[in-house]
């Protein structure tokens, strides 16, 4: 028998469920708030992401704009709301999490494949998103010829996919049907699926939940089975790659980390103790760029933190010399009467000589992404109930005679 203690921690877990539930609609618009500030940063970063810009300079602008429209917003109240995933821009062959720090001299060329990734947290419930896009001199005079080639074959097999993912994420539909159409459309195209890429379940200050899809299943890459529920959310991460889609560390400085919060571990250096104070105080659950902290004492410190498994890190992956990697990433809202796309951009122009010819994707492609609301079911009675409702009713008309005649 649950002690009175005990019941009143299960209480306590059920409030504490309903308040972060997409059935609050607060919950709802704090999520909304938090994709409409990644979106207007994102797009300001493609404006900037021009040839010859430095890729560290345009990092630093996304994330002071993201700082400066959340603190526009839930001004009032002790609503936490900050950065839940630094600004990365990863070119061409380069997979991911490239945000290189101040004086690094890597910049943006004519026709590179650019990636952005970011994301917002309001109060802890978060919208991470990622965009693919052609870096180009702009001249509104005279338009580009689409993109072709191998460019855009990994762009078109990226983009089809995260719209098959898009309306496969429904109740009913499960986590391996996602992965299946991912496999389906990188074939159309002639690319890969980028091994090792999963697209988390969001909760309420977490950014990579237990219920994931994996990009591409392999022997060593597997995840577990599950059926989509209404009232989810996930961030969908779809990445494509004209390689062999093995993405490997190679010697570029991991900038990004995050806190490993069941481990801990009384650090002897006082970079180091200035360090995890910082994160605990500022990042204690959510991922972060060196470049948000002191910069000289951050480096110093955070290689005892790694040295203790204090941190996760997030190490900048390549594919090989000369391929080319594209993604598309956006938070979908799982609600009763549809399936919410909160992060979308212009795409870029390109024109692939491959074409969807399988019948399964094209289906898929006519779906909607809007489901009919349920009818509530009308409680069938029992023969029992059935009887004491004939004789309530008897008795009523009963006396409604008496009523009559008197």
């Amino acid at each position: 028998m649950a002690t009175k203690e005990e019941e009143m921690d299960d209480v306590e877990e059920e409030l504490d469920e309903e308040e972060s539930s997409l059935t609050n609609p607060d919950v709802v618009t704090k999520y909304k708030t938090a994709a409409e500030i990644a979106n207007f940063a994102l797009a300001e970063i493609i404006k900037q992401a021009v040839p010859e810009k430095k890729i560290a300079d345009i990092c630093v602008f996304g994330d002071k704009l993201m700082n400066d429209k959340i603190a526009e917003v839930y001004k009032t109240g002790k609503v936490e709301k900050g950065i839940a995933f630094p600004t990365t821009i990863s070119v061409n062959n380069c997979a991911g999490h490239f945000s290189p720090l101040q004086g690094d001299a890597a910049a943006l060329a004519e026709g590179d494949v650019v990636k952005v990734d970011l994301g917002v947290q309001i109060d802890g419930f978060i919208s991470v998103c990622a965009h693919t896009f052609i870096c180009q001199h702009p001249n509104p005079a005279s338009p580009p010829a689409p993109i072709s080639g191998r460019k855009a074959d990994v762009i078109c097999a990226a983009h089809y996919a995260a719209e098959c993912a898009h309306r496969l994420i429904k109740p009913g539909k499960k986590n391996t049907d996602v992965t299946e159409i991912i496999k389906k459309v990188a074939e159309q195209f002639k690319v890969n699926p980028l091994e090792g890429v999963l697209s988390h379940q969001m909760k309420r200050y977490v950014i990579d939940g237990n219920k994931s899809i994996i990009n591409k299943e392999t022997l060593e890459h597997k995840v577990d089975e599950f059926e989509f529920q209404e009232n989810e959310v996930y961030a969908v991460d779809i990445v494509m790659s004209t390689g062999d889609g093995k993405a490997k560390e190679l010697e570029t400085r991991t900038t990004i980390y995050k806190r490993a919060v069941d481990q801990n571990y009384l650090l002897k250096m006082q970079a180091s103790r200035y360090v995890l104070n910082e994160i605990n105080k500022n990042f204690p659950t959510f991922p972060f760029s060196v470049r948000a902290l002191e910069e000289k004492r951050g480096k110093l410190g955070i290689t005892e933190l790694l040295k203790h498994d204090l941190l996760h890190p997030y190490p900048v992956l390549y594919e090989k010399n000369g391929e080319y990697v594209a993604q598309f990433k956006f938070t979908v809202l799982v609600l009763p009467t549809q399936t919410q796309r909160l992060n979308q951009f212009t795409l870029p122009f390109v024109q692939s000589e491959h074409k969807i010819q399988d019948k399964v994707i094209e289906e898929v492609l006519a779906m909607g992404t809007k489901r009919a609301k349920k009818n509530k079911k009308k409680k069938t009675k029992t023969e029992g109930e059935k009887k004491e409702g004939e004789k309530k009713e008897g008795e009523k008309k009963s006396g409604e005679k008496m009523d009559t005649t008197s």
